[in-house]
């Protein structure tokens, strides 16, 4: 009698254990296939930081800025855009700097001056238009402000002038 039970309680013991078995392994085979999927949905990592352009589709911005719309406002007519653009984010001040220096050259902007500071200004100028790009260091965030406004020879119109 004694060994009926002993008999039984190792069968239970093994069913037990063999079923333990089988949930792991099948726990991290499913655990494996969430990985892989997850893996081929990503998006590469070169195409998570491009730059891209908003509404001056020649002032490009860092892919870290996240666009404050409330805060923003652009004027569009047919050959114009014209306003400001406000975006923050939790980004490096130099390398911020360095960004727009470089890539604002490239777009064909010709920097005229910049103060540096943590509060850092910098004005470029195109053939018909001003970019000024305000930067500002705060201990939680970086504040950039792009303001693009068009240029004109009349007088009293209240546009900037060369």
């Amino acid at each position: 009698m004694k060994e009926l039970k002993k008999d039984c309680f190792i069968e239970k013991y093994s069913a037990f254990l063999i079923i333990i078995v089988f949930l792991i392994m099948g726990c991290s085979a499913l655990s494996d296939q969430t990985n892989t999927s997850a893996r081929q949905g990503e998006v590469p990592e070169t195409q998570k930081s491009a730059p891209s352009y908003y509404d001056f589709g020649d002032v490009l911005i860092p892919s870290e800025l996240k666009l404050d719309r409330k805060s923003s406002f652009v004027y569009q007519t047919a050959g114009l855009s014209a306003g400001v653009l406000v975006l923050k984010a939790r980004v490096e001040l130099n390398s911020l700097i360095k960004f727009f220096e470089v890539n604002m050259t490239k777009d064909n902007w010709r920097l005229l001056g910049s103060f540096k500071s943590p509060r850092t200004i910098m004005m470029f100028k195109k053939e018909n238009r001003w970019c000024v790009i305000n930067i500002t260091a705060t201990v939680y965030n970086t504040l950039v402000e792009i303001w693009v406004a068009p240029m004109t020879n009349e007088s009293g119109s209240g546009l900037l002038k060369e």
